[in-house]
């Protein structure tokens, strides 16, 4: 049984995809996901370079075998860092009364241990899900669960991503590391969300889609202050970028996003979609090779998140829908923060591959592929996963001829997990990072 100091996966517990898996693989996954609890190092740390847990269990969910798993829990343990223990005076704050006390150490890597030890005191005596509807999930206005809520949204969805493996496993230990993740990290955008929240009650209107929205930015005019907001020497591009140079018409802009309560889980498929759309159209810069962005594929290994969280019936449906608006919201926000890349579309229609590596007819052909790279820190896994996911999801609702916010259609789900692929694949340096500026794409090997 899962607890709060306990890994436990079944062979059948693959998550979204429900791949088969079988005993072997189920206890190897536990093991070294619970020898990754018990080894002293810190998981805040991991924020900033992918985490042993996001990577072994999509590893595991795109039906990794027991040897793959090893190997990329060896490769992992190369960059842990020693922990700090949790200092019980702290813990003893925040048991006492947490609205009053964690205000003072919330946004501190260093009371990382603190804040994890609590929430494992948590739910020790508690279900996950009334923990996370305690601290995260309210409709009622709770100050400090707005606070942390807002913070699930740092650090390129760092804490969301973690939280995400909690949920869609059912593991009270992940979810545990998620919620201490997301109590340490800084609440820089949660006055841009609620503004942004407040303003979009004066627009009528619900019918703007997140793909339009992009394109809007990128070719038109009137936008011209907000899409060039960013520059290449920024240290943040968002931050001192988009928010310090642009920061009303950001907020106008992303306000026309909204999400009607009805029409939830279509606006969800639509976002999953997009994300892949946009990392995967963003990748294609002639004469390079293609290469994902690194801050873009953020937003789409982040996606299935919303999938799990509609099917939660204790989270109430407002609380769905205000997820998905502000996740929607920093999609935009983050694009712009990319430079507004160019997306082609046709590169997902016409793309191929060298000769001798055209030997799939469909991406999970592929996976063997992906799972044979051995200096993946769990990013690329993570993308092909949330691609297989969107490609699933995508066709519930048809193609590009009854949808318009489809930009990928079936038949060209595998070219774009061969992009992915040829940007990768015998790369030391798997991603672009921040793909609209000409600079990002200079070390970038060009094709032959």
């Amino acid at each position: 049984m899962a607890t709060p100091h306990r890994i436990q996966v079944q062979p059948a517990d693959t998550g979204i995809l429900k791949f088969n898996q079988d005993e072997a693989a189920a206890s190897k996954v536990s093991d070294l996901l619970q020898q990754d609890l018990e080894v002293p190092h810190s998981s805040f740390m991991q924020v900033t370079r992918g985490s042993v847990s996001h990577h072994l269990l999509s590893l595991y969910g795109t039906g990794a075998t027991p040897g793959v798993l090893q190997q990329a829990f060896t490769y992992n343990a190369t960059y842990q860092l020693p922990a700090k223990q949790p200092k019980s005076a702290v813990v003893e704050e925040l048991h006492s009364g947490f609205a009053a006390n964690a205000p003072r150490y919330l946004g501190k890597g260093k009371h990382y241990a603190d804040f994890l030890r609590f929430f494992q005191d948590e739910l020790e005596g508690k279900d996950w899900r009334d923990v996370l509807a305690q601290y995260l999930f309210r409709d009622d206005g709770d100050p400090t669960a707005t606070d942390l809520f807002a913070r699930l949204y740092a650090g390129f969805l760092h804490p969301m991503i973690q939280l995400m493996f909690g949920v869609e496993w059912q593991q009270p230990a992940l979810i545990a590391e998620a919620l201490a993740q997301t109590a340490v990290h800084e609440n820089k955008l949660g006055d841009f969300f609620a503004q942004a929240e407040q303003r979009a009650q004066s627009h009528a209107e619900y019918g703007a889609l997140l793909v339009d929205l992009m394109d809007e930015v990128r070719t038109g005019e009137q936008h011209r202050k907000l899409a060039t907001s960013v520059r290449w020497e920024d240290p943040n591009r968002i931050y001192d970028g988009v928010m310090k140079r642009a920061p009303e018409e950001a907020i106008d802009f992303v306000s026309r996003l909204r999400v009607k309560p009805d029409d939830l889980a279509e606006r969800t498929a639509e976002m999953v979609h997009t994300a892949a759309y946009v990392a995967a159209a963003a990748s294609w810069h002639p004469p390079h090779i293609p290469k994902f962005d690194f801050f873009l594929i953020h937003h789409l290994t982040s996606a299935p998140i919303f999938l799990t969280l509609n099917a939660q019936p204790w989270i109430p449906t407002a609380t769905k829908v205000r997820l998905l608006e502000w996740k929607m919201r920093l999609d935009i926000i983050q694009y712009i923060g990319r430079g507004v890349p160019p997306l082609s579309t046709d590169i997902l229609r016409t793309y191929a591959p060298p000769q001798a590596q055209q030997q799939a007819s469909e991406p999970r052909d592929l996976l063997p592929r992906f799972h044979a790279i051995g200096d993946d820190d769990g990013h690329i896994i993570k993308v092909v996963r949330a691609l297989l996911i969107a490609q699933e999801e995508t066709r519930r609702y048809g193609d590009g001829d009854s949808k318009r916010w489809v930009r990928i259609r079936e038949e060209d789900w595998l070219r774009v997990h061969y992009l992915l692929l040829r940007g990768v694949e015998g790369q030391s340096a798997k991603w672009v990072r921040t793909a609209g500026f000409d600079e990002a794409w200079a070390d970038v090997p060009k094709a032959e």
